[in-house]
């Protein structure tokens, strides 16, 4: 219990330090709206009445305090472009953004896990090497070479003309799987690659150990030892791979994705933030994430402890402070 206290308390901070800088860098860096907001040749009092309407004449730990007010509360203000209460955008954002990105993710790490076992099982053969040139391709391409050359093939009349290039007007199933498929399919393409080869890293090393060479010796079957044994073992690089990812794919593929494809998301709602200046908009996105990080924190302690009981003994041994 005590162990878990100590986490979430570290978490708090860690949530009040990430807040604190990245208002820091908004309020101080960020774009001023007060002469965006006034005419030509504004006077002096024309000045300070708008900055004290948008709260900029205020002491900084005041707005500060009132910032993190906002997000315990989820009262987030209204959005600077539209004036629709950014709480309200992102409950409009959020599930589609979730609807688009999480399947992809999904399954490219289901995918690379099976990759990567066979490469591991076969290491220095020919299939491991068709899979880790295939693997070493896809990281050469960039996100945007793959979104294009999959629109062409599957969107346009160049290619197969099968899907839409841009929009997401979903309400049913099929109409999902018409709108989703091919952001999903670059998802899956472009993080194979690195997945795969992290992932072989991850089974060849656990393949090594003695316990395997054992049950090798013994006659267990390759499905039993990579499953039973090498995957089992492999959980804690496992489960930081993915949860660790899941805070940066929603936010920095689906932004990519969403812009392009021209899907009403979190990503294309934070990019027209960006460009817009919309700081309410902007700070309550940031904030999220950092939230999502320290949530996927606590959540991969408490995985690693249920997934590898060495994890539990060194935690009962004193030894939780370097875990």
């Amino acid at each position: 219990m005590f162990y878990f206290l100590r986490k979430i308390g570290n978490s708090l901070l860690l949530i009040i330090g990430v807040t604190l800088l990245s208002f820091v860098l908004m309020v101080w860096f960020g774009p001023d709206r007060t002469f965006g907001l006034l005419g030509k040749n504004p006077s002096q009092e024309q000045i300070e009445q708008v900055r004290r309407q948008l709260g900029y004449d205020r002491p900084f730990a005041e707005r500060y305090l009132d910032y993190l007010g906002a997000l315990a509360t989820l009262e987030l203000g209204y959005s600077d472009s539209s004036g629709e209460a950014v709480r309200a955008v992102l409950a409009r954002t959020i599930p589609v953004t979730l609807a688009l990105v999480l399947p992809g993710f999904l399954l490219g790490n289901l995918l690379a896990i099976v990759l990567a076992m066979l490469a591991a099982w076969h290491r220095g053969r020919a299939l491991d090497r068709v899979i880790t040139g295939l693997s070493v391709a896809g990281m050469s391409l960039s996100f945007l070479v793959i979104i294009i050359g999959l629109q062409a093939l599957l969107c346009t009349p160049y290619g197969v003309n099968l899907f839409p290039v841009r929009g997401w007007q979903v309400d049913g199933f099929g109409s999902y799987f018409y709108y989703a498929f091919v952001p999903t399919l670059s998802l899956v393409i472009v993080s194979l690659g690195y997945n795969t080869r992290f992932y072989r890293a991850v089974f060849v090393e656990e393949a090594q150990r003695e316990h395997i060479r054992t049950a090798r010796a013994f006659g267990a079957s390759p499905l039993t030892i990579m499953t039973r044994h090498v995957l089992a073992n492999s959980m804690a690089p496992l489960i930081t791979r993915v949860l660790f990812s899941i805070p940066l794919v929603i936010v920095s593929g689906s932004l990519l994705i969403e812009t392009y494809f021209g899907i009403p998301g979190v990503g294309r709602t934070t990019f027209e933030a960006i460009t817009n200046g919309d700081q309410p908009v902007l700070k309550a996105v940031v904030a999220l994430t950092a939230v999502s990080f320290v949530v996927v924190q606590l959540l991969a302690d408490f995985l690693y402890r249920l997934f590898d009981p060495r994890i539990e003994q060194a935690v009962a041994d004193g030894g939780g402070a370097a875990v």
